[in-house]
């Protein structure tokens, strides 16, 4: 699915709140998600709450963004200040308004497994659904959420393939890989049995408590283990095998190559430690420019 697009507002007689509403309605005709539309609209109640809702929409300028943007910084998390940033940005153009983006406000790298750890956590399991969520992320990079929103009819066995709604509502397409195509195969040769449509009957907090109880299984640190890191290692594993940026920006769902960008630090220290190997090792031994 393309990112949906919006014709910019036409109208100049509406208030900044009842423009607000007419976006959000928009939104909606556009066949973005409930989720994603009530994202849309707490960044938008914040802004137009803070700058004026009966004031004129078409007075609206960057100014009062910027001033916005200063004052929700000083209580919310960085990575909620770039998304609200995101979409406040948008409403804005739609209004006629160009607002800059935010700089350095992405939450930055949180680390990944080893893959020898996936593995062990894969070895950890105890049924189809602890291996299916595990493999699916780890192998996959889905994020939770689409894990968990994930239809039978999504999944495509013969081509290996399954189709994922992201956020924001975009659909891609993402690979299954060796562990996630057999486990599934079995599994949905008995779910095909009966008549459910969701693939995975559990809630996000039930996936946590998998994920912990599997990584002490495994003998990992749980406080190091969650659902997101299992996507981290996909993206940093990938890349360590030689994966294009590009071809991982679109199995990821990122919009934006600068977020897939961000995999890149752990490989750089990859790099790093590589050359000490190669190079520190060997001049440490031979002291000859001392002499």
């Amino acid at each position: 699915m393309r990112r949906a697009q919006l014709p910019q507002l036409r109208s100049g007689n509406v208030t900044l709140r009842e423009a607000a509403e007419i976006f959000r309605s928009s939104l909606e005709g556009l066949g973005l998600s409930e989720k994603s539309v009530k994202a849309y609209w707490a960044a938008i109640k914040s802004f137009v709450s803070f700058a004026g809702e009966e004031r004129p929409a078409s007075s609206v300028a960057v100014d009062d963004y910027l001033r916005w943007l200063a004052q929700i910084r000083a209580g919310r998390q960085q990575s909620t200040v770039h998304y609200y940033s995101v979409f406040v940005r948008r409403f804005l153009k739609w209004l006629g308004v160009e607002a800059p983006s935010v700089p350095g406000s992405r939450r930055g790298f949180s680390g990944a497994l080893s893959w020898e750890e996936v593995e062990r956590l894969m070895e950890a399991t105890k049924d189809l659904v602890d291996l299916i969520c595990v493999s699916l992320m780890a192998e996959s990079g889905l994020r939770a959420s689409e894990l968990l929103s994930l239809r039978v009819s999504d999944v495509d066995l013969s081509s290996g393939v399954v189709r994922v709604i992201g956020k924001y509502g975009k659909q891609r397409a993402v690979m299954l890989g060796p562990v996630g195509r057999a486990v599934l195969a079995e599994y949905l040769s008995a779910v095909r049995k009966g008549s459910r449509d969701r693939l995975l009957d559990l809630s996000y907090q039930a996936l946590y408590k998998r994920v912990k109880k599997l990584a002490e299984r495994a003998g990992l640190d749980p406080a190091l283990v969650r659902p997101h890191k299992l996507r981290h290692t996909f993206a940093t594993e990938a890349l360590r095998r030689g994966m294009n940026l590009s071809a991982l920006q679109r199995l990821l769902g990122h919009s934006d190559l600068k977020v897939t960008q961000l995999y890149l630090h752990l490989t750089s220290e990859d790099v790093k430690r590589e050359y000490e190997k190669a190079f520190l090792w060997h001049q440490a031994s031979q002291q000859w420019w001392r002499r």
